[in-house]
């Protein structure tokens, strides 16, 4: 993840006040978005929860990395964003625009009130259904019959978030003391061991946790964990 830029300080005797430069660049607040990553084919599914803002910029690191490890693209599930701004889909359509780079795609598989309200009035919507069938997109929000379900499972992802991100957090922390990789070559490493196993990424996070408190992990994921951090070039 990048680390915030910071003003520089004035070296003036006449003021000990911060100097802020009109061509520096704002710093980025922390972001209150998480993600769960699942490999669907030649495809991988991610799962956002939170508020897409400014923040949200901290995730392209990571998504960027998921959509290198994908064969064809991204297909995003949008349904428990609870807020959306202008931010937000600057960073959807940062990553798009990777794909494209890259040849691959990035679709919004579904969403709810926040994100399709804000892609309807930007016009972007059509950008993230390309080679989608209409009725396989989902928007919910758009009525109010059945809210209070929608929002007991809104809560219930919301937890679960909560539960699963330190875990992930942890599991990152284990692969970097274990193989000496960096931050973002363990999240490399999870995510593609997902992708190799057919394991949801919290999943898999659990089950290495778990080898600190004497588990074992299954020999094809470890031989899966082992194999992908072997193919990075990350020095210790």
């Amino acid at each position: 993840m990048p680390e915030p830029a910071y003003t520089a300080r004035s070296h003036t005797r006449e003021s000990a006040a911060p100097a802020v430069s009109a061509n520096a660049p704002a710093a980025i607040p922390p972001c209150t978005a998480t993600m769960d990553v699942t490999p669907d084919q030649d495809r991988m599914t991610v799962t956002l929860w939170g508020e897409l803002d400014l923040g949200s910029r901290r995730l392209l690191p990571d998504l960027h990395d998921i959509l290198t490890l994908s064969d064809s693209g991204i297909d995003l599930r949008l349904d428990t964003v609870g807020f959306c701004d202008c931010s937000g889909v600057n960073v959807l359509l940062d990553l798009r625009s990777h794909a494209l780079g890259q040849g691959k795609t990035v679709t919004v598989r579904s969403s709810g009130r926040a994100v399709g309200r804000l892609l309807d009035l930007t016009g972007t919507r059509e950008l993230f259904t390309e080679g989608v069938a209409p009725e396989s997109v989902r928007t919910e929000g758009r009525d109010t019959e059945g809210a209070g379900d929608g929002l007991h499972a809104e809560v219930g992802r919301l937890r679960r978030t909560l539960q699963t991100r330190p875990t992930i957090d942890l599991a990152r922390g284990i692969l970097m003391a274990s193989f000496g990789l960096t931050p973002e070559a363990a999240w490399s490493v999870l995510v593609r061991t997902s992708q190799n196993t057919d394991t949801k990424l919290h999943d898999l996070a659990g089950d290495l946790v778990g080898t600190a408190q004497g588990g074992t992990l299954p020999e094809q994921v470890r031989r899966q964990l082992t194999a992908a951090a072997a193919s990075l070039d990350c020095p210790p």
